[in-house]
């Protein structure tokens, strides 16, 4: 990512990150990899498995986390942070150019439902669709094409990308983000056979989506059958994520592109769902328990636990586990072997045998 103009000496960066400045100051006007970086690009390195790459780096600087182990000399001017990634983040932030505002007020071309409620500064882009009875807190962005239904609450300084639907009934906290194309608040997937048909289960319930909470796109919050499915505050969800009716995902959880959560399922705090997992309805996943990518979760996980595999199992075990698996085809040619000798021994002693009991009944 580069800077639309000037540069920032490094001694700023330094400061912005509260660190002390290299002896060595450059002019930096951008960010990029060890690989990619040139004499005035800033990088990172958080990790001992890329320092190989720091020695070859062109970097006019990088971010050194402080438990990096750097060859003893080096010409590159360093900055020790304590996480790296954090430190990147802040830079980011300050390099990133600013996105350009999009108007306060309402575009001519919304449709806004005379008993919607819109507080001071909320902006609401073209071809908007808004509800009865709608209620949007101060300060909050609804960008083109975007659909609120009736009875939705939205609080403040929260941004809505386009083509966000949300459906009524929906409970939306303060500075949340929804990414383009998401949709919250569908029917819950809920059907019963009666006999000649899938009969539809009504799904009258409600989503709760917390404060700063994050949500990327084509995610699907569906509403829950009664009461509410819950986003608890600060939880961040990536693109192509599926939450059915009735889940609750704790604070500070994240979750991984193409997870899929099935009904009641419940989440703890800062529990982290790799991507592409898949938990079964109802059950209870700890706080702080991590689920592997790909993982496929059928009962419930311990606070603190890591699991991987399908079906999900202790980490450690389902490594064992796939360690001897890849065993098995030299296990297969050994036991055949095995059985051949057996085999051939039997044969072996098997003419004894019967002179033995020959001898016996001459006795």
């Amino acid at each position: 990512m580069r800077k639309t103009s000037g540069a920032f000496a490094l001694r700023e960066i330094a400061s912005l990150l509260g660190c002390p400045a290299p002896v060595v100051d450059v002019n930096i006007t951008g960010i990029a990899t060890l690989a990619e970086a040139g004499p005035n690009d800033i990088s990172f390195l958080g990790s001992d498995a890329f320092v190989r790459h720091f020695r070859a780096t062109r970097a006019g600087a990088v971010l050194v986390q402080k438990n990096v182990h750097l060859p003893e000399t080096t010409k590159t001017p360093v900055i020790i942070v304590d996480d790296a990634d954090l430190a990147l983040g802040k830079l980011l932030t300050a390099f990133a150019p600013p996105s350009p505002p999009q108007p306060k007020g309402v575009d001519a071309h919304a449709l806004i439902d005379p008993s919607a409620r819109l507080g001071p500064d909320v902006s609401v882009g073209p071809y908007c669709v808004i509800g009865k009875n709608v209620q949007i807190g101060r300060g909050t962005i609804i960008h083109a094409q975007v659909f609120v239904g009736n009875d939705v609450q939205i609080g403040e300084y929260c941004i809505l990308h386009p083509n966000v639907t949300l459906r009524d009934r929906i409970e939306i906290g303060s500075r949340v983000i929804i990414n383009s194309g998401s949709v919250v608040g569908t029917d819950g997937f809920g059907y019963r056979w009666d006999g000649t048909k899938q009969a539809k289960i009504p799904q009258i319930g409600t989503v709760v989506i917390e404060d700063d909470v994050e949500i990327g796109s084509c995610v699907c919050v569906d509403r829950a059958k009664f009461n509410a499915t819950r986003i608890g505050h600060g939880a961040k969800i990536d693109n192509l994520v599926q939450v059915a009716h009735n889940v609750s995902i704790g604070p500070h959880s994240m979750i991984a592109g193409q997870a899929g959560l099935a009904g009641s399922t419940t989440l703890g705090t800062r529990v982290i769902l790799g991507g592409q997992s898949a938990l079964r309805d109802h059950i209870q996943v700890g706080d702080g328990a991590m689920v592997a990518a790909c993982a496929a979760v059928a009962s419930d996980v311990a606070a603190g636990k890591i699991v991987s595999g399908v079906p999900a199992l202790p980490h450690r075990q389902n490594l064992r586990e796939q360690a001897a698996f890849r065993r098995l085809p030299d296990l297969i040619v050994q036991v055949r072997k095995l059985q051949e000798e057996v085999k051939q021994l039997h044969a072996r002693l098997s003419p004894a045998s019967e002179t033995e009991k020959a001898q016996k009944k001459r006795l």
